[in-house]
């Protein structure tokens, strides 16, 4: 962050020297974010005795019930509509765990679950009640670890294997993420801390880490990380409001009905809020470093552009990019609640009704309040970039002729160009230079050769026949003009 040539996102930072002073006032700013995020993890780190204990206070399952594991090794029928066949919704499984290893015993499970595929040699999971010494089983779940470690297997292979290091860096990004979620931001929020402060503390500490890792130590990330901190904090403002505003009590999901049977304590409008930052980080990662790379490039391949014209490029870039992610945010959310919309649907209710209703009126907030998040930290990154990004290098006009194209500040030294002969002062030359051939040293482009030009080429004729000298006057003459018939 404090210097501009580390990698970044897209690999091009030397291109474009940012100036003291706006990195300068970036980097303080970003300083300071990261230590009241710091302050903010210590100040509401949850106590690690008293979410024991609250973890510790639901039972799962009644005293004496313990599970094991089993191998399917037939399934029947499932039930159907038109009739309950004798032995239909049934499955054999032989244990594979505890007192009973090996024996072979029957179990009732649900016509969705038979429904579902379950065959002969999958792994599940059997509940054991023991009472006057018979133990009892009753189907609990399938065990799916082995099919879903795979599929992490198979997207971290085809992450790396396609963005390489940077895919690497992404996935580990990704773990912290996860272990910031696990070991503080859920400890924190069982504990009674206020959810909306524990979120963004949360989301903060995640996008330092994640956006550093992933896209390297620039002022480019820089400029990304401060605009994603801008939409976060849109985005916690314009949720907190709404919520309120709507009368959201968080009790729409069945989710939050049970969590808050288990702790009444919790504040589930709060949880809302907090739900709706968590959800956006995605999305405003993903749009903030496409605009930071955007302006990078537009300055590194335009040096003459003003930041304004940088500035209007960009934002055409980007609404193209907001256009899309918009798509993106509605149908994520559509797709998470779409049991829920099939279920309102069966409602015998108006469209507009079933809109305002607690369980829609959440998802419509969470997917507005994103949305909005992400649609204005496009244009803050955008003006942060155009901000930081140095001025105009000069008026081409005023260039020497066909001088080459210098780089804003170039990345190493460069080995010196042609240098003009002895005593020659540099002169504008036009497009076409004198013939050869020069007897002495070659010219140097922008310079008269050295010496006697040697004799002029032969005269080259046209389709006519008549001959003119290259570089001679008018042509054809003004005393022939072109011949007739």
């Amino acid at each position: 962050m404090a210097h501009s040539h580390g990698h970044s996102h897209g690999g091009h930072d030397a291109e474009v020297e940012v100036e003291a002073l706006p990195r300068m006032v970036l980097t303080v700013s970003l300083v300071l974010v990261a230590v009241v995020t710091i302050v903010g993890v210590a100040l509401w780190w949850p106590d690690r005795a008293a979410v024991e204990k609250l973890q510790g206070s639901q039972e799962f399952v009644a005293d004496g019930v313990v599970f094991e594991t089993a191998e399917v090794t037939s399934v029947a029928e499932p039930c159907s509509a038109e009739g309950t066949p004798e032995g239909c919704n049934t499955a054999a499984a032989k244990l594979t765990s505890g007192p009973d290893t090996g024996t072979e015993v029957a179990v009732k499970v649900s016509t969705p679950m038979a429904s579902s595929g379950l065959e002969a040699g999958d792994k599940v999971e059997l509940s054991r009640t023991e009472r006057e010494g018979e133990a009892t089983y009753a189907f609990f779940d399938v065990k799916r670890g082995p099919p879903l470690l795979l599929l992490v297997g198979l997207f971290v292979v085809c992450v790396v294997a396609v963005a390489r290091l940077r895919g690497l860096m992404a996935v580990l990004g990704l773990g912290f993420a996860g272990a910031v979620v696990w070991l503080f931001l859920l400890p924190a929020l069982l504990s009674g801390e206020p959810a909306a402060a524990v979120a963004l503390v949360s989301s903060v500490l995640i996008l330092y880490v994640v956006l550093y890792t992933t896209h390297g130590l620039s002022v480019r990330t820089s400029v990304a990380l401060g605009g994603t901190l801008a939409g976060v904090a849109v985005t916690a403002l314009v949720g907190t409001i709404a919520i309120g505003g709507s009368r959201l009590s968080g009790l729409g999901s069945e989710s939050g009905q049970t969590l808050s049977s288990l702790d009444g304590d919790l504040d589930l409008q709060s949880l809302l809020v907090a739900a709706v930052i968590i959800a956006g980080l995605g999305a405003l990662n993903d749009v903030t470093i496409t605009q930071a790379s955007a302006v990078w490039e537009l300055r590194a391949v335009g040096p003459s552009s003003s930041r304004w014209e940088v500035f209007r490029g960009a934002m055409r870039i980007g609404r193209d990019h907001v256009a899309s992610t918009i798509y993106t945010i509605v149908f994520a959310y559509v797709g998470a609640a779409l049991t829920l919309l099939l279920v309102i649907q069966l409602y015998d209710r108006t469209f507009f009704s079933l809109l305002t209703t607690e369980q829609m009126a959440g998802e419509i907030v969470a997917t507005m309040a994103a949305g909005i998040g992400v649609v204005l930290a496009m244009p803050i990154t955008t003006i942060i970039g155009a901000l930081t990004v140095p001025g105009p290098a000069g008026d081409p006009a005023e260039m020497e002729y066909d001088a080459p194209r210098r780089p804003m500040v170039p990345s190493r030294p460069q080995p010196p160009g042609p240098q003009p002969p002895p005593g020659y002062r540099p002169t504008r030359v036009g497009p076409r230079e004198q013939a050869g051939p020069y007897p002495n040293t070659p010219p140097v482009r922008g310079y008269p050769a050295p010496g006697p030009q040697g004799p002029r080429p032969a005269p080259r004729g046209d389709h006519h026949g008549r001959q003119r000298p290259m570089g001679q006057g008018a042509w054809p003459p003004p005393d022939q003009g072109p011949r007739r018939g």
